[in-house]
């Protein structure tokens, strides 16, 4: 089951940034899927599909944006690399 989202813009939106209707809502969905991943609200598998497209492609438009794929806390990488030291016998 899926839910439709409308959003409304002015006629006119599109053609100011030099697109087409379709163009700007799909630069719109992505947007909004690459927010929602970068604020940790949804994995890349979920914000590839609410971008429409396969995972893969989403992790490749991230650079577009300025949003790394991988999306770690200091404190999580810390841990990593404490957890990683201690499996190679270097604590």
């Amino acid at each position: 089951m899926s839910r439709t989202l409308v959003v409304e813009y002015p006629d006119r939106l599109p053609d100011s940034l030099h697109m087409s209707p379709s163009e700007f809502e799909r630069e719109a969905r992505l947007a909004m899927a690459v927010k929602l991943f970068e604020m940790g609200k949804l994995t890349s598998g979920q914000a590839s599909q609410l971008a429409g497209m396969g995972r893969v492609e989403f992790l490749y438009e991230l650079k577009r944006f300025n949003v790394s794929a991988i999306q770690v806390e200091g404190n999580e990488l810390q841990q990593d690399v404490a957890n990683a030291a201690k499996a190679a016998g270097r604590d």
